[in-house]
């Protein structure tokens, strides 16, 4: 970390309180820096208990960044603009648009006034069905078709970004599947990790969806590309040390099956192979994702990586971390 680019001024951080959020102060504070501001919303949940032992210069509400930004340009040195209704399931538009996309907005135009660095959330939610792969190459921006208002709404900011030629000003992360410590506060929208470790503890067993497409994947062989909280936040933070800028997906480059994680579950656990296979819900059905895995090649020539993305913690050692020190602790990151 290059501290001569943050020894007095500071780091803010939206969505500071919640899964990805809270990692990166951790990774942060470990690195040696505090001169954090810190922003979320707590008036709901358990998401404060992310903060616990963590170090920061102050923590302000959501809605009281704008006004408090006032007067202060000469005492920020970047962004990690996290803060965003996450839910693939919420119907309101007007609330996800204005939380996800006009806020999104008024804070990338303070941030390229001011020269600021900007680096923000965008998702693999916009990738859609996958039907036109998974490439962060700029010029598929456009042509991507999400399948919920979540993954629109992220769609909508790098459009805009896009049509003002600021792309290449401002760092948009596509996150895959991430998990991982801090994530309890999710409820529906956590991983399945952390939705499966109670049933491994208890029952001995793990449910995993059928295939929507038996003719192309067997039940449990759908794949996704899951990336630990630890390796993602450690990717999200190398932005913070150059002036790279443009889309880049966040994950592993690896397809890992539903079977295989299960596995690494009981493994991590000390726990007997028993899988069963459910029917996919309704709700579910027509925008489930049956293969996703992220093309890091553009990630991998911006910082010099051998065509691959080493990680620090890859599947089974991830679980593993995961399980021994969080979930059979109940302890945060």
């Amino acid at each position: 970390m290059k501290k001569k680019l943050y020894d007095d001024q500071l780091i803010v951080i939206t969505g500071a309180a919640g899964f990805i959020g809270s990692g990166v102060v951790r990774y942060l504070n470990d690195k040696g820096f505090s001169n954090l501001l810190l922003v979320d919303n707590l008036e709901q949940g358990a998401k404060w208990k992310n903060l616990v032992g963590k170090k920061y210069y102050d923590f302000i509400g959501i809605n009281e960044l704008l006004p408090w930004l006032v007067g202060r340009e000469k005492d920020i040195e970047a962004f990690i603009h996290l803060g965003a209704c996450s839910n693939t399931l919420e119907t309101n538009g007007d609330y996800i648009l204005e939380n996800n996309y006009r806020y999104s907005v008024k804070l990338a135009e303070y941030a390229l006034e001011n020269n600021h660095r900007f680096i923000y959330a965008s998702s693999a939610a916009t990738y859609g069905n996958g039907s036109l792969g998974f490439s962060d190459d700029h010029d598929m921006i456009d042509k991507l078709e999400p399948l919920n208002l979540y993954g629109f709404s992220k769609q909508m900011f790098d459009m805009w970004a896009k049509e003002q030629g600021v792309l290449q000003k401002l760092v948009g992360l596509k996150y895959f599947n991430v998990y991982g410590p801090n994530e309890a506060h999710k409820g529906n929208m956590s991983s399945m990790v952390y939705k499966m470790y109670p049933s491994v503890v208890e029952k001995g067993v793990v449910s995993l969806f059928k295939s929507t497409e038996p003719d192309k994947y067997a039940d449990g062989a759908q794949v996704r590309d899951f990336i630990y909280v630890k390796d993602a936040v450690k990717m999200t933070c190398n932005f913070l040390e150059n002036d790279i800028g443009g889309i880049f997906n966040i994950g592993t480059g690896q397809a890992t099956t539903w079977n295989a994680l299960a596995k690494a579950l009981f493994k991590a656990a000390k726990k007997p192979e028993k899988i069963e296979y459910i029917e996919t819900p309704k709700s579910l059905a027509a925008q489930y994702q049956n293969y996703t895995k992220a093309e890091m090649a553009k990630y991998c020539k911006a910082f010099s990586l051998p065509g691959y993305v080493p990680l620090d913690y890859p599947l089974e050692k991830a679980v593993a971390d995961y399980v021994t020190n969080y979930l059979s602790k109940d302890v945060r990151w």
